[in-house]
């Protein structure tokens, strides 16, 4: 069995969390997630968290701690396990979020209470 790690962060702005809508044509296209990616081999979370946020949103961050850590199996059926952590993130100076068009079509910052609304994964709605 394998192992893939995920790392998002949670960036509150005036009250509001950061969410991003994946583009058409990539995993899970149309859904919402948090900023964040993938750990690459020798990573540390933390440090691919804050990168992942920059790559994603062209925003700087510093990590206040861990908010959640989740596990699921591979939603195609491979021998593949998925380990997902989620930081609290602060925005370091105030920046204007810039998309990659290449895995993002929009973003919107949403009430903390309206985030079980929305079309994204069981682990981002369990969020306040």
């Amino acid at each position: 069995m394998t192992d893939k790690h995920l790392v998002y962060c949670w960036i509150e702005r005036d009250g509001q969390v950061l969410f991003l809508r994946r583009g058409p044509g990539v995993f899970l296209g149309g859904k919402w997630e948090l900023p964040g990616g993938t750990v690459e081999p020798g990573e540390a979370h933390e440090a691919a968290a804050v990168r992942e946020v920059a790559e994603e949103t062209g925003l700087t961050v510093r990590l206040l701690g861990e908010r959640s850590r989740t596990s699921w199996p591979d939603v195609d059926g491979r021998e593949l396990t998925i380990h997902a952590r989620i930081y609290t993130a602060e925005e370091q100076g105030r920046g204007e979020v810039v998309l990659n068009p290449a895995e993002h079509q929009e973003f919107t910052w949403i009430a903390p209470e309206r985030v079980a609304g929305l079309d994204a994964a069981e682990h981002f709605r369990q969020q306040r």
